[in-house]
């Protein structure tokens, strides 16, 4: 634990309301004993990870809830298969665009405030979704619920940087990055339960109360920075240069940290291709397991559950084999997790035929795939762009991951609608080996840490 003084914050000014991100100022240290200040930071650091996969995990019950209950609102309300993938289109776009301008204002807010604030509008916001029947009216709310589910990933990116050092950072962004999995995987085993006991509408307003609840739970809990609470900045987290105080200065930092970064564009568009496959299996999933492999709902919704659930353990290994075997080169165990995501979905589609045992196994074998990568290039970004720019860097390639959606949600819902699930099956075949080649461009790419001049 390094005892230098802790940077003055900087942010946003101006209304009050505007002034309510500002980020927490430093406060009094009391602490000055070296191995007090290690047990309060180690202390600090459990909450902020627990906190964090907690709130984004929240944010997936309020986001994900749809793809169970897409069949039923197309029986119920009379869509079509390209109208359901333009709602998740139109909310993915939004989405991209929201986490990547949020990315610049979550580098200089109150990571608490904002991450707080962007859950509970999008709880109001599936609210009025649940008990709505009007499809317009329902997709101006559900692209709505795009921009404040941007207001997720930028703050914990915040926290992470600055409360966790170089040398275990991938490590413990694979352990968040389970909030992905967690989220995505309860939400389907719950909304597969609400289903089938009361209706599709309960899938947007239970999952509306437990996202209050976690706002409630984040308010009370998170922290901003370590100097916020008194401790001392992270070893091994300074930067060289002083801290940007006007916003010249920071949009200066972030065209040197990420816009002029040839690696963070590479790791962004390789997101693009990551994100259609992770989103084709995830929102269509429920929906193709009971068209093309004829399961119910409840098996439908546990493989894909299973296939979150492998997610989780893909993602954990990502980060280890990273830090342990791989010299924080992210981007080179992408490489294999890719080739081997390819496989697992061709065997998937042309060897599991309609049986449950070999379909669960290869849909599961997937997710642990591509949860990998996915996790990666967020750990490539942080580390590349540096604490300070962290949240725009994973902004970016937020942007291109949810731009995907054009792909993985109309446009797989119009090829599957015109040529059958066959053809949605082999165009994702051809994403997934055009991502292995951007992740191929993108080997060299390493971050030694924080201690840097940004250059």
């Amino acid at each position: 634990m390094s005892l230098a003084a802790p940077t003055p914050a900087s942010g946003p000014t101006g209304p009050a309301w505007l002034r309510l991100f500002a980020p927490a100022p430093a406060a009094p240290i009391v602490l000055t004993e070296p191995a007090a200040i290690e047990r309060s930071c180690r202390a600090w650091q459990r909450r902020v990870l627990f906190f964090t996969i907690a709130g984004y995990t929240a944010f997936y019950f309020v986001r994900k809830n749809l793809s169970v209950a897409m069949p039923f609102m197309e029986h119920d309300l009379g869509l079509s298969k390209a109208g359901l993938g333009l709602f998740l289109t139109l909310h993915g776009i939004l989405y991209g665009i929201s986490k990547f301008a949020n990315g610049f204002f979550g580098d200089r807010c109150n990571a608490r405030v904002f991450m707080v604030v962007g859950l509970a509008a999008s709880a109001v916001l599936n609210v009025f979704f649940g008990l709505g029947s009007a499809v317009v009216l329902m997709g101006v709310v559900w692209m709505l619920n795009g921009w404040f589910q941007g207001m997720g990933f930028p703050p914990c990116a915040r926290l992470l940087t600055h409360w966790f050092p170089p040398r275990t950072f991938a490590r413990k962004m694979a352990v968040w990055n389970i909030s992905h999995s967690l989220g995505a995987g309860l939400i389907l085993l719950l909304c597969g339960y609400v289903l089938v006991r009361i209706n599709w509408r309960m899938c947007f307003l239970v999952p509306a109360g437990i996202a209050f609840l976690c706002a409630i739970m984040l308010w009370f809990n998170l922290p901003d920075t370590p100097p916020s609470v008194g401790l001392p900045e992270i070893e091994g987290t300074h930067l060289a240069e002083p801290a940007p105080e006007t916003t010249g200065d920071f949009m200066k930092l972030l065209g040197q940290a990420v816009f002029r970064n040839k690696f963070i564009w590479l790791v962004s568009v390789a997101n693009f291709f990551v994100y259609i496959l992770r989103y084709a299996v995830l929102d269509w999933g429920p929906t193709m397991l009971m068209q093309a492999k004829h399961l119910s709902i409840g098996n439908a919704s546990l493989m894909v559950a299973g296939f979150e659930a492998a997610g989780v353990v893909g993602a954990l290994l990502a980060g280890w084999f990273t830090d342990r075997w791989f010299a924080g080169r992210p981007m080179r165990v992408g490489v294999f997790y890719m080739i081997a995501a390819t496989v697992s979905l061709l065997l998937f589609w042309k060897a599991a035929g309609n049986s449950r045992l070999w379909n669960t196994l290869l849909l599961c074998a997937s997710g642990f795939f591509i949860y990998g990568p996915q996790c990666l290039i967020g750990i490539t970004a942080a580390k590349l762009a540096t604490k300070r720019a962290a949240a725009t860097a994973v902004g970016l390639t937020g942007f291109f991951g949810y731009l995907s959606t054009v792909l993985s949600g109309w446009g797989l819902g119009a090829l599957v609608e015109w040529r059958g699930w066959d053809a949605g099956l082999l165009a994702l075949i051809v994403v997934a080996v055009i991502g292995i080649l951007f992740f191929i461009a993108a080997w060299p790419a390493k971050a030694d840490g924080y201690e840097h001049k940004v250059a």
